[in-house]
């Protein structure tokens, strides 16, 4: 079984009505992961026989009627923590680790009856934006396997996009999400700060890091992020706020909202195409009831530099914990404590996550703080205010997800504006902690394009009640790529 075409409702209906138990399907699930993963390379992990033995114990107690999730196969990105199943975060340093809990978003998964299949490929430590920076394997994009499927999180975009899985897991430091989402056609959430717990989340930034969901349309989506969100004593950083029911106000459509176009989203180095989209979704908004207008967010341009201080800053410090030690590779033929450490990250970190310490290390350190750390924090202060004021007047905010569509696998992109607005687009979003979605809204030369909606804190519920009505009006997420038996 391939999941073209398919959705939580219309599987789990075939559940219930016991035209297939858990275990029929979690077996399809494996057999097309090994029939189309070859050309994709999305898994890192697939665990066969706890897949098998899992979808057995709810075949035996049977599947929940009221649980769109009860016997549902899914895949997990490979930072979050699986007990007794590999995690390596894409990187030689935790090539063989094996954790001893499960990260709490997965917990939560388990406990609703969903079965992990397996853990996805991702750029290193998800520092990264292509899944090239894998230290095991490069993702193909399903639309094109010459092109990058986005990253971080571009094992779990593609392995959707594939029809290997319903939905899968990601994280989202800088856009790993949404991008991914945007390159693969399929429906990316990067969820509020503090919305989802990250306890179990193997840390790159951790003011900007969240959990989200990457599935194939709105409403599965948002069924997802009704499963994993929430707060945990185990993460204090994670919100106390009362989630509500993401599914529940889908239909409402967009009449009288409004939302804002930000100049600075549009500006040179956005591709003709994407730029083209955007415009033919605001467009589509208007037609169904919504006011599009075009507004300002004047310190995105100082985000960039913003991000890459505070995001490399904090990787320093989270990755000071991978010492040859406690757990992960450790070199052999040391001379002495300095030397294990030395030569155990040397031999572990790929150059990627090397620079980012260097450069997160250089920005903590005594002379700099002030110049560069401080800086930057009180730089991300002024775009939260950005937000905060256009958030006065408008309900959403429209956006391209990424510049281009996917490109080629090993491509120099050499132009130094579209690298700038890669990160542009997606990681003031981190910055201000907000929630973000990217939507397949367009196509060009064939591969799909993503525009994102950005919505008020812990206002997901009105990005998926938009995204929902532009979804029900349009045909753009209901097109999949010509692979896997899908003609």
């Amino acid at each position: 079984m391939n999941y073209f075409n398919q959705s939580l409702k219309s599987i789990h209906e075939k559940l219930v009505n016991k035209e297939i138990s858990a275990k029929d399907l979690t077996q399809q699930t494996l057999d097309n992961i090994k029939k189309v993963d070859g050309d994709i390379n999305a898994f890192l992990t697939v665990d066969d026989e706890g897949a098998l033995k899992k979808a057995s114990e709810i075949d035996e107690k049977g599947i929940d009627s009221d649980n769109l999730l009860s016997g549902m196969p899914i895949a997990i990105k490979d930072n979050m923590v699986t007990k007794g199943l590999k995690t390596t975060a894409a990187s030689k340093i935790l090539e063989n680790f094996k954790p001893i809990f499960d990260a709490t978003a997965v917990k939560k998964l388990q406990d609703l009856d969903t079965i992990n299949v397996g853990k996805t490929n991702m750029d290193e430590f998800a520092m990264g934006g292509s899944t090239e920076n894998s230290a095991f394997k490069v993702t193909h994009n399903p639309w094109d396997t010459t092109k990058v499927p986005g990253g971080s999180s571009g094992g779990s975009a593609a392995a959707v996009a594939a029809g290997e899985v319903l939905a899968a897991l990601g994280s989202d430091t800088g856009g790993s999400i949404r991008q991914p989402a945007s390159f693969n056609g399929v429906v990316g959430m990067k969820p509020t700060y503090g919305r989802v717990s990250r306890w179990g989340l193997i840390a790159f930034g951790s003011s900007l890091d969240q959990i989200g969901p990457i599935t194939r349309n709105v409403f599965d989506n948002a069924t997802v992020l009704n499963a994993i969100a929430g707060h945990d004593k185990h993460d204090l950083t994670s919100s106390t706020k009362e989630v509500p029911d993401f599914t529940s106000n889908l239909d409402k459509g967009v009449k009288r909202l409004k939302i804002g176009i930000p100049s600075e989203f549009m500006a040179q180095g956005l591709d003709d195409d994407v730029k083209q989209t955007v415009l033919n979704t605001a467009d589509t908004f208007k037609k169904l009831g919504a006011t599009v207008e075009e507004v300002s967010l004047p310190h995105t341009k100082y985000g960039v530099a913003a991000y890459y201080i505070i995001s490399s800053s904090e990787a320093s410090s989270n990755l000071q914990r991978f010492d040859g030690i406690r757990y992960g590779r450790r070199a052999e033929n040391i001379k002495n404590l300095d030397d294990l450490y030395v030569k155990s990250r040397s031999e572990g970190f790929g150059d990627e996550v090397k620079r980012r310490i260097m450069l997160g290390t250089f920005s903590l350190s005594a002379g700099f703080y002030d110049a560069y750390f401080k800086k930057a924090a009180q730089v991300r202060t002024l775009m939260i205010n950005d937000f905060t004021k256009v958030f006065k007047d408008y309900d959403l905010i429209l956006a391209p997800t990424a510049p281009t569509p996917a490109y080629g696998i090993g491509e120099d992109v050499s132009d130094p504006m579209t690298m700038y607005m890669n990160d542009v687009l997606t990681l003031p979003v981190n910055l201000a902690g907000l929630p973000g979605m990217s939507i397949p809204a367009g196509f060009s030369n064939a591969l799909p394009v993503g525009v994102q909606l950005i919505g008020r804190p812990f206002d997901e519920s009105t990005i998926y009640q938009a995204g929902n009505a532009f979804e029900q009006n349009t045909d753009f997420g209901k097109q999949t790529p010509k692979m896997g038996g899908n003609n």
